[in-house]
C-alpha cells in the first residue's frame, strides 16, 4: 500500500509551497524584486508577476528599474513573462504593465532572439490587436 508515501510526499509539496509564498512575501517586502521576479515565475504564478512589475513601476525610476529586473531575467523565464503579458494586455486594468514590459523586451532583445522564443509567434497574434 503506497497511501501513506503519497500523503507523506503530497504534505511535503504543500510544505515547500507555503515556505515559497512565505520567501516571496518576503522577498516583496524586502524589494528584491529580482529574486521575487524569478520565484514567482518558477511558482507559475501571472498574477504574482503581475504584482512584481507593479510594485517596479511604482518605484522612483520605476521603468529603469523594471528594464534592469527583465533584462537580467533568464531567456526561459522572459519567454514566461512573454506570455503572461499575454493575458495580461487584454485586460484594461494591467494593459500598461503588460505594455512596459513588451518595451522592454523589443528594446534590450534583438529580433533574431525574440524569434528564437517559444509561442513568440502565438504571443505576437495575441498582442497585436489589444496593442
Amino acid at each position: 500500500d503506497v497511501t501513506e508515501i503519497e500523503e507523506k510526499e503530497a504534505q511535503a509539496k504543500e510544505e515547500e509551497q507555503i515556505l515559497k509564498e512565505q520567501e516571496l512575501s518576503n522577498l516583496l517586502h524586502e524589494k528584491r524584486y529580482l529574486r521575487a521576479l524569478g520565484l514567482a515565475i518558477s511558482l507559475d504564478r501571472p498574477h504574482t508577476v503581475l504584482m512584481v512589475v507593479k510594485a517596479i513601476l511604482k518605484e522612483t525610476d520605476g521603468r529603469k528599474h523594471l528594464e534592469e529586473n527583465i533584462a537580467r531575467l533568464r531567456k526561459d523565464q522572459k519567454e514566461a513573462v512573454l506570455t503572461f503579458l499575454v493575458t495580461w494586455n487584454t485586460n484594461s486594468r494591467n494593459c500598461h504593465e503588460a505594455q512596459a514590459v513588451i518595451e522592454t523586451l523589443l528594446k534590450h532583445e534583438a529580433p533574431d532572439t525574440l524569434l528564437q522564443y517559444s509561442g513568440i509567434k502565438s504571443a505576437v497574434e495575441s498582442l497585436l490587436p489589444y496593442t
